[in-house]
């Protein structure tokens, strides 16, 4: 099968078939939607294990071509998963927490893949896990925990809503072509560590905002953002018992959202 680089495609060897199948994990009963089925390798080896699987494909070539060796219940979607809307995506009658998600994202845009599954888990409540294969690197980040050097805004937003596990690591020799890189296999279970946010999007840019300056203290980190909303900086960080002199990195989830709230409900008559 012809690879298109600007697709970002590595076709998966079927010696590793088996054993990415086996760290999804498919039951009988299960509903799946796959991103990326390619040539169809995983496809067509999750689908004898499960009771229904959407598949989503932007290469409408190889779309083309997977199409009709596709089982009854299997449905392939010719689009970009970025773009479609859920009701696209979702097949009808979903339980809540019911759905699964599995694939091999594209390595150049994996992050946005990410971001939307997470949006899609907490927006619509179905989705239960997704296992999906990523570059080690990402993989690192997506499972880092507070402290680490891979530790950063995609570890937090996908910990607030779910926990990561790295399941498999994968050589370059694992695909054709090659990647340069190695792999891995990662399972998100969409399980809310906390409570949401008073305000998701006061959380998201309070984050990227603190590890944008990540080798600053939090209190220098934090100040433009405070300022510019007519805050001090030193009030919100001692109302969330937080220590101005730490490094962004060693923040805990739960402080981290306990600032951003913070920042969210402040009174702004409290001018600096």
């Amino acid at each position: 099968m012809r690879s298109r680089r600007r697709f970002g495609q590595h076709f998966l060897e079927p010696g590793w078939i088996d054993k990415v199948v086996a760290a999804i994990a498919p039951r009988p009963g299960d509903r799946f939607l796959e991103i990326g089925p390619g040539s169809g390798a995983l496809t067509l080896a999750l689908a004898p294990r499960v009771s229904e699987l959407v598949a989503v494909e932007i290469d409408r070539e190889l779309a083309a071509g997977l199409r009709p060796r596709l089982p009854a219940h299997v449905r392939l979607i010719e689009g970009d998963i970025l773009e479609l809307p859920a009701d696209a995506l979702l097949p009808g009658g979903l339980a809540p927490r019911t759905l699964r998600v599995a694939g091999n994202l594209p390595y150049y845009i994996s992050s946005p893949i990410l971001f939307r599954l997470l949006a899609l888990a907490r927006d619509t409540g179905v989705i239960a896990d997704a296992t999906v294969m990523l570059q080690l690197e990402v993989a690192e980040r997506l499972v880092a925990g507070p402290g680490s050097r891979t530790y950063g805004v995609l570890s937090i937003q996908a910990a607030l809503d779910a926990r990561a596990r790295l399941l498999l690591r994968l050589p370059p020799g694992a695909f054709r072509p090659r990647p340069e890189v190695w792999s891995a296999v990662v399972r998100l279970e969409f399980v809310p560590a906390l409570p949401p946010p008073v305000d998701r999007g006061e959380f998201d840019g309070l984050v990227r905002t603190l590890f944008a300056q990540r080798r600053k203290t939090v209190n220098n980190a934090l100040k433009p953002l405070a300022r510019a909303r007519g805050l001090d900086e030193r009030r919100l960080l001692g109302e969330a018992s937080i220590d101005g002199s730490r490094r962004p990195e060693t923040l805990e989830l739960q402080e981290l959202k306990r600032l951003a709230d913070i920042v969210a409900t402040a009174d702004r008559s409290s001018v600096v």
